[in-house]
C-alpha cells in the first residue's frame, strides 16, 4: 500500500523516542535511539523539501556535543581521576561557588559533558525526524479546531529549516550554472545571504498565502471562561502526572494516575473550545493500523526507560565515578528502542520514495 502515514502519528513516535532519550546518557542506547531514528527517516521518508532538512538537524546535534564540550572546558566542574589537559584555574568569589573557570579537565567529566550534549543532541533528531517525515501543511490539518492559530503559527516556523534545506540546494545549483565553483569560508559568505532572503521569502509568502485563506481567524465573542478553566486544570495535571513518572521518589498515584485525568481534561478543552470554530477538511488523511503501530512503536521505549528507572536507575547512565567503566547494555530499553524501528517496516510507503529511489538509482 503505498499512502503518506498520518502526521500526528508521526509526531507521536519521535515525541516517544525524545522523551526517552531524555531519560539516558548510557551512549550504547543513545547511539542505538540515533541509528533507529536514521533507519526510520532513511525509509520512510519521501522527495518534499521538509525530507531534505534532517541532515541539518543531524549537524545541529554535532553542533551541540561540540559546543557542550566546550563550556565543559571553559566553565565546567571538572571532576575525575584521569587527567586530559591541564588548564589555568581562575579564582572567583564566593557567590560564583558553583562555576569552576578553567581548571584540570578529567577524562570522566568530559565524558560526562559530552553524553549530556549527545542526549539533547539526539532529542532534537528525533525532532527533526518527525519533521523530515510528516508534512507539515498536511499536520494543519489534523490540529484541533480549537488550537488552529497555534497550528498556524507552528507551520509556518517548522517551515523555515526544511526551506533553508531547499534554498542551498537552489543557490549552490546557481553558482555552479554560473561556473562560481568556490569552497570555504568565503563561498560560505557569498551563499549565506541569498539563502535566507529565499527562505524568509518563502515563509512569509506561506504565511500570506494562509492569512488570504482565512487561517487563524475566529469569530469574536467565541471564547469561554468554561474551556479556558477545563484547560488549565488539564495542563497542570498532566504536568504533575509527568514530574510523577519521571521521579522515582514520588507516590505512584501522582503518576500516572493524574497524568491520565489531565489529558482526559485537555481533550474535554480542546472539543469545546472547537465548537466555535466550525471548518471543512479536503480529504482528511486516514487513521488506521499503522498510525495505532507507531504510536505504539515510539511510546514503548518511554515505558521501558520509565520502568527500569524505577528498577535499576544505574544502567540509564555510565559509570564516571567513583571509577570510570564500562557501560552496560540494559536489555529492556534495548529492546524498546528496537521496537521503534519497526515503522520502517509496518508503514505504508510514501508515494514519492518510490520516485526518489528510482532516481537515485539511475
Amino acid at each position: 500500500m503505498t499512502r503518506h502515514l498520518h502526521p500526528v502519528a508521526w509526531w507521536c513516535w519521535a515525541i516517544g523516542l525524545a522523551a526517552a532519550v531524555s531519560m539516558t546518557t548510557n551512549p550504547l542506547l543513545l547511539a542505538l535511539a540515533l541509528a533507529v531514528i536514521t533507519l526510520v527517516v532513511l525509509a520512510r521518508r519521501d522527495a518534499s523539501p521538509w525530507a531534505r532538512a534532517f541532515r541539518l538537524y543531524a549537524v545541529l546535534g554535532a553542533i551541540i556535543v561540540a559546543v557542550r564540550m566546550v563550556l565543559h572546558l571553559a566553565v565546567g566542574l571538572k571532576f575525575g581521576t584521569i587527567r586530559l589537559l591541564p588548564l589555568p584555574q581562575a579564582q572567583l568569589p564566593s557567590w560564583a561557588a558553583g562555576i569552576q573557570l578553567g581548571g584540570t579537565v578529567y577524562l570522566e567529566g568530559l565524558l560526562g559533558a559530552a553524553l549530556e550534549g549527545a542526549r539533547l543532541g539526539t532529542m532534537i533528531i528525533a525532532v527533526g525526524a518527525a519533521n523530515a517525515l510528516a508534512s507539515p501543511k498536511r499536520l494543519l490539518k489534523a490540529f484541533p479546531a480549537a488550537l488552529h492559530e497555534i497550528g498556524a503559527a507552528l507551520v509556518v516556523a517548522v517551515t523555515v529549516a526544511p526551506q533553508l534545506a531547499a534554498s542551498v540546494q537552489r543557490v549552490s545549483r546557481a553558482r555552479q550554472l554560473r561556473g562560481d565553483g568556490g569552497s570555504g569560508i568565503r563561498a560560505v559568505r557569498r551563499i549565506a545571504m541569498p539563502v535566507l532572503q529565499d527562505t524568509l521569502d518563502r515563509s512569509l509568502l506561506l504565511a500570506a498565502a494562509m492569512d488570504g485563506r482565512g487561517y487563524g481567524r475566529r469569530s469574536p465573542g467565541s471564547g469561554s471562561r468554561l474551556t479556558a478553566g477545563v484547560m488549565v486544570l488539564g495542563l497542570i495535571g498532566a504536568c504533575v502526572g509527568s514530574y510523577g513518572l519521571l521521579d522515582t521518589t514520588t507516590p505512584a498515584a501522582m503518576g500516572l494516575p493524574v497524568l491520565l485525568l489531565g489529558a482526559v481534561l485537555c481533550l474535554a478543552g480542546l472539543y469545546l473550545g472547537g465548537r466555535s470554530l466550525p471548518r471543512s477538511i479536503y480529504r482528511r488523511d486516514p487513521w488506521a493500523a499503522p498510525e495505532w503501530l507507531t504510536i505504539a512503536c515510539g511510546a514503548l521505549p518511554l515505558a521501558a526507560m520509565i520502568v527500569t528507572a524505577r528498577r535499576d536507575p544505574a544502567a540509564l547512565g555510565m559509570p564516571l565515578v567513583p571509577r570510570l567503566g564500562i557501560p552496560a547494555l540494559p536489555l529492556l530499553p534495548a529492546a524498546g528502542l528496537l521496537m521503534a524501528a519497526l515503522p520502517a517496516v509496518v508503514t505504508p510507503v510514501p508515494p514519492l520514495a518510490s520516485v526518489r529511489g528510482t532516481r537515485e538509482g539511475e
